[in-house]
């Protein structure tokens, strides 16, 4: 049976963990790459359910976590592209403009390919990839364009000419997207409000440990300040799959500016 409790017991709880120090991770992780670990663990410690706070009277409540001395985005929500029949990720995105995985003929098989994209609205990647934020159309679309490519890079170069051979250089067709009446109602009941707790963290004997340091209350989500937050490049939409394995695509903050989605950012300690 789920315990229910108030804001404030949860709060208490937190800061009863952050007073232990040094707490081994729940993820079996040997570097950072797991931002998910510093929330899973501290769920674990609390006795909760993932990313499920059992808050009383409360709506939409979350728990995520981050390291403090990391550069890395933080996590808002997975959530893949329309059109959804279309399976755009595993059967176009990666079969057609995916590139051989670093890890291919050694830790995964020699055919296995990758497709893994760090997008925003600010810049061209160079492959070529940008988001745009379609307020006419009422949709944020993943764009291809073959002329944005850094055609310097020899890897990128020979890269372009396999997805000519693959399928052509013309935009995306079907081209990705994410309706704002889909996203609206997704974020407005997943990101409404959200505990953010800030942990530092050390590797002993390749196991990592936090300590837990701070603690953000947010609340105040705005659907407008999360497109205008896409506009500016502080949201940023990750793609990240690779052969057999879509790892899910995600939008993703940039740390520090939780008061350009928020309308109420309080530091607890």
């Amino acid at each position: 049976m789920i315990k229910i409790i108030s804001k404030e017991q949860l709060i208490d709880e937190i800061r009863k963990v952050s007073k232990q120090g040094w707490i081994k991770s729940v993820k079996r992780t040997k570097t950072t790459r797991n931002d998910g670990a510093v929330g899973n663990t501290l769920e674990k410690l609390l006795g909760i359910p993932e990313n499920n706070l059992p808050i009383a009277n409360s709506n939409g409540w979350e728990l995520k976590g981050q390291r403090l001395h990391t550069s890395s985005l933080v996590t808002l929500k997975h959530y893949e592209p329309f059109p959804r029949g279309a399976d755009i990720v595993s059967k176009m995105l990666l079969p057609l403009y995916g590139w051989s995985h670093k890890e291919a003929g050694k830790k995964y098989p020699r055919n296995e390919m990758s497709f893994r994209s760090l997008t925003n609205t600010t810049q061209f990647t160079c492959r070529g990839f940008n988001i745009i934020v379609d307020r006419r159309l009422r949709k944020i679309r993943f764009v291809f364009d073959s002329t944005k490519v850094d055609t310097s890079d020899p890897e990128i170069t020979s890269w372009l000419k396999s997805v000519e051979s693959r399928i052509g250089l013309k935009p995306f067709n079907p081209e990705p997207y994410w309706g704002f009446d889909d996203l609206r109602d997704l974020m407005g009941e997943k990101a409404r409000n959200c505990f953010y707790v800030i942990a530092d963290s050390k590797l002993e004997k390749k196991r990592e440990y936090f300590h837990y340091q701070s603690l953000l209350m947010l609340s105040g989500f705005s659907f407008d300040n999360f497109l205008s937050c896409i506009d500016r490049g502080i949201i940023q939409i990750d793609f990240d799959a690779r052969t057999h394995h879509n790892h899910g695509t995600k939008f993703r903050i940039k740390q520090g500016f939780w008061k350009e989605l928020y309308s109420d950012v309080r530091q607890l300690f």
